[in-house]
Order: structure tokens, then C-alpha cells, then sequence
């Protein structure tokens, strides 16, 4: 059976990279909802498969629609995928999935009572097939247990290039809530966990007076029963790196570490997607840019079979809850709390 799916928000350049997910796994693109008219020229035109709408609810009410992708303003997701499930669709967001506690509360809400399916992709772990690889091979045992994470998502900020919204707080939804919400999955899921505990988190606004509602700096300490990590993420990418930024993730285990470079070696060598693995044996570099990453075929399993494949339903929210009681937490005693 092919899957059609639709998009209804299309503000963050994720969108292209969540369609492709479906699209690469088997499903139908057949429609799109977007007031912008830019965005959505140059979306359509990537796209021309699929029918751009006026109203939303033209998507909502099409029973031949099994599954809707947002990447709207971050602020306007959670009602986004509330809608959908209300009206029997899956949803897979952009992270992050939402901004407030109260959303996180409503989604699980609407999601237990309709029973659909409420997934993020997590694109810096299932769109990155190094990160898929240091799955495969700690769940082979290549490093034992993991005791520690350390995980970096710096990003480039490229000032002329974003929307007003992305300076605004209560749109975007701050550092920890936006940006380390990949971390934080990353933290579960390499940890073999469901949930865990925020110990210490800071935010701070440290080279941008002129942009008081961003955050150009954030990093928390977490833990669970067996693991520790730490979380940084900034928009201090500098702009001799080719790039965006220099994503890095270090697995600890009780037999060696893995070490991800995702997106550039810094060292020389071509190309993402570098692993680098410390053992008994010695040291490696693996290529981990022909990897597999089966998300996409996953998710739609999961729509098809009403299973939980792809992702845990509980790691998906519980990755949001840790980002947002880190943001929650950074934010007492400063402006933003107010």
C-alpha cells in the first residue's frame, strides 16, 4: 500500500529533508499548505508532484492522506499535529515537535486519545548515517556499556538569511528547546534509555545585544540511572568553516569510544559522515557515508502496522520534556523568564 502524505508548514529549510524521508521510503507527496508565497514557489518547484493548497483544512478533510510533515514556525507545530491527529493522520515534525510544556500536554493528550502516531525526525540522528552507524555498532557491543555522551551541535547564524521569527523567543523556543532537542534524543537513544534528568543547564545571549530574544549559547548536564552527558550548542560557527557546523558527538563505553564527526573533518579528510572508533584492538576511521538509515522505511511501517519501530513513542516526547525542563531551567533569573 503507498502511503500519501502532506505538508502543512513549510518555514524551516527541514522540510525539504522530511519529504525526502517519505519520499525515499515509498511514500506519494500529493500536497502542501504554505502562506508564504516565497517559500512555497521555491518549495513547488522542488516539489512539483504535489498540489499547493489554500486552506489547510483541504488537507485535514482528505481521508486519502494518511500522514502530514510540518515544519512551521516552531512556536505553531504542536496545534499543527494536534489538527492532524484529530483528523485521523500520523504526523512527523521538524524538531522541536513544541515550545511549551502545555504543548507537550496536549500532543500526548490528543495522541493517547486518537491513538495515531506523534513521531519527530530527529534529523541530526536518522538523517545522519554516522549516527546510525555508532547505533549498529554499540548495539554489536564495540564499545560495551556506554557510561557518557558528550554531544556539540554548533550552527552557523548567518544573520541576513533569517526570518524575524527566529530572534523571537516565545517563537522559536530557545536554544535547548530548538537546537539540543537532537542531543537530547541522541542521549536516550545512545543511552538505551526512555527518560532521563536535566542536572544543570545555562543560556545566554553573549555576542548578539542587537537580537535580545536569541539565545547564541546553551549547554546543560544530564544523567540517567547509568549514564551521564553533556550537551552544548551555539550559533558561534565561524564562517571559514565549510559548513554549517561542525556537529560532534563522543560515546564513552566500558571497552572504547566512538567519535562522530558528522558533517566535516576538520583534519582533511573529504566528505561527512567520519566515525572514528577507539577499541582494544586499536584505532579506526570508518566512511559511514554509504550507511543505511532506515527512518523513513521505518516510520511508514509503523503507519502501516501501528507499531513503534522507528521510534519509541516514549523516547519521542521524553527527548522534548528533557529539552524543555533544560530550557525552563536555563532561564530562571533572566530576562526571558519573564
Amino acid at each position: 500500500m503507498t502511503i500519501k502524505f502532506a505538508a502543512i508548514g513549510i518555514n524551516h529549510a527541514h522540510i525539504y529533508g522530511q519529504v525526502d524521508c517519505l519520499k525515499r521510503a515509498g511514500a506519494e507527496f500529493v500536497a502542501f499548505h504554505a502562506v508564504e508565497d516565497d517559500l512555497a514557489a521555491t518549495f513547488g518547484q522542488k516539489y512539483p508532484e504535489a498540489r499547493r493548497v489554500a486552506d489547510a483544512c483541504e488537507i485535514l478533510e482528505d481521508s486519502s492522506i494518511a500522514v502530514v510533515t510540518t515544519a512551521a514556525i516552531p512556536g505553531d507545530r504542536a496545534a499543527i499535529c494536534i489538527a492532524a491527529m484529530q483528523h485521523g493522520k500520523d504526523v512527523l515534525t521538524d524538531k522541536p515537535g513544541m515550545t511549551t510544556f502545555a504543548q507537550l500536554e496536549e500532543v500526548k493528550r490528543v495522541q493517547e486519545q486518537t491513538g495515531r502516531i506523534f513521531s519527530v525526525l530527529y534529523s541530526e540522528h536518522f538523517e545522519v548515517p554516522a549516527a546510525v552507524e555508532a547505533g549498529n555498532l554499540i548495539a554489536q557491543g564495540a564499545i560495551g556499556e556506554v557510561v557518557n555522551t558528550v554531544g556539540l551541535g554548533p550552527h552557523s547564524l548567518r544573520l541576513n538569511n533569517r526570518p524575524d521569527w527566529f530572534f523571537t523567543r516565545n517563537r522559536y523556543g530557545g536554544i535547548l528547546c530548538d537546537i539540543a532537542s537532537h542531543q537530547f534524543e541522541q542521549f536516550l537513544f545512545f543511552s538505551g534509555a526512555m527518560d532521563g534528568e536535566v542536572v544543570s543547564a545555562n543560556v545566554h545571549n553573549r555576542n548578539h545585544p542587537h537580537r535580545p530574544g536569541l539565545q547564541d549559547v546553551g549547554d546543560a548536564h544530564i544523567r540517567t540511572g547509568r549514564t551521564t552527558g553533556y550537551i552544548r550548542v551555539d550559533w558561534f560557527t565561524p564562517e571559514g568553516l565549510p559548513t554549517w557546523g561542525d556537529g560532534r558527538l563522543t560515546i564513552l563505553g566500558t571497552d572504547g569510544y566512538i567519535e562522530l564527526r558528522k558533517y566535516v573533518d576538520i583534519a582533511g579528510r573529504p566528505g561527512d559522515n567520519h566515525l572514528f572508533l577507539v577499541d582494544r584492538k586499536g584505532v579506526q576511521h570508518i566512511d559511514c557515508s554509504n550507511v543505511d538509515i532506515p527512518f523513513g522505511r521505518q516510520f511508514l511501517d509503523d503507519v502501516r502496522d501501528r507499531t513503534e519501530t522507528a521510534m519509541p513513542q516514549q523516547r519521542c516526547y521524553n527527548a522534548m520534556k528533557m529539552a524543555l525542563t533544560a530550557q525552563a531551567m536555563a532561564e530562571q533569573g533572566t530576562e526571558w523568564a519573564r
